[in-house]
């Protein structure tokens, strides 16, 4: 049997974060976690405000129209 699953299973969010941290650097070295790692942008605002501003002013005939444009290009 793996040693890895011989192990009790992380339950909380730290434990699982430390967990995925220890296999990343396990698999793919320090400078091979960093890079793998520096691959997500956690973004920033207010998604739902901001599609509220592109969105509420068109109606659902707008919206498929424009998405019948763009699958025609």
């Amino acid at each position: 049997m793996n040693a890895f699953f011989a192990e009790p299973k992380p339950t909380t969010i730290p434990e699982i974060r430390k967990a995925g941290l220890e296999a990343l650097c396990e698999r793919l070295g320090p400078a091979g976690t960093l890079r793998f790692l520096q691959q997500f942008d956690p973004g920033h605002g207010d998604y739902t405000k901001n599609r509220h501003s592109w969105l509420d002013h068109l109606t659902v005939d707008e919206i498929a129209e424009s998405i019948k444009k763009r699958r025609r290009a």
